[in-house]
C-alpha cells in the first residue's frame, strides 16, 4: 500500500472540535482490519534497520498503534499521558497550546537509561506534544532515535521543533 491510499481513508471533520478547525479522523482506518495492518507495516518499515529498546505512545490515539508496534517488535510500550492518569510516581512536563498550557506525565520507573526511544503519536502538528513527550523520555536518560506518525500538517512545521531531539521523523501521511 502507498501513503497516499492511506490518506484516502482519513476523514476530514470541518469545525472540529472548534470552528476553523479541519479534524484529521482516523477512525476510518482503525474499522479496517486490513488496512490497519499495512498502516503498521508501514510503520514497522521505518523501523527496520533503527535500534529501539522500548516505544512511547502519546495519549490517546498514540496508544492505538503504539502498542501494536512495541508487540510487533517486543520491546515495551511506554504510554505518556495527561497528568492525572497514570497510577504511580511520575514526573511532569508542561507545553504550550493554542490558547494555554496542557501537561503530559510518564511513570518514574518506565525508562532505563541509555534506552533508545521511539515516540509515536497518530498526528505531528505544531511539534509541542511529541516536544513534551521528547523532554519527559531525556529527563528519564532515554534517547529519542525516531519519531512516527501516521499524518502531519507540514504548514504548521511542527517537524523543525523535533530535530532537536532525532532528525529521523516518518510520517506517512502528510497535508
Amino acid at each position: 500500500m502507498k501513503t497516499c491510499q492511506i490518506a484516502e481513508y482519513i476523514r476530514e471533520v470541518k469545525d472540529f472540535p472548534k470552528e476553523g478547525i479541519s479534524f484529521k479522523d482516523i477512525t476510518p482506518i482503525l474499522s479496517n482490519p486490513d488496512l490497519s495492518s499495512q498502516v503498521l507495516d508501514l510503520l514497522l518499515e521505518y523501523l527496520n534497520d533503527k535500534e529501539v529498546d522500548a516505544i512511547v505512545g502519546v495519549e490517546s490515539r498514540g496508544f492505538l498503534f503504539g502498542m501494536l508496534i512495541a508487540n510487533a517488535l517486543k520491546v515495551p510500550f511506554i504510554p505518556v499521558r495527561k497528568v492525572g492518569k497514570l497510577p504511580h510516581d511520575t514526573i511532569v512536563e508542561e507545553y504550550a497550546l493554542e490558547y494555554g498550557t496542557a501537561k503530559l506525565e510518564i511513570h518514574t520507573d518506565a525508562i532505563k537509561s541509555g534506552w533508545n526511544i521511539v515516540v509515536h503519536d497518530d498526528l505531528l502538528a505544531t511539534g509541542g506534544t511529541a516536544v513534551a513527550a521528547s523532554k519527559l523520555v531525556q529527563r528519564l536518560g532515554g534517547n529519542i532515535t525516531s519519531f512516527l506518525f501516521i499524518l502531519e500538517l507540514s504548514f504548521l512545521d511542527g517537524r523543525t521543533s523535533l530535530f532537536d531531539y532525532s532528525k529521523s521523523i516518518k510520517s506517512l501521511v502528510k497535508y
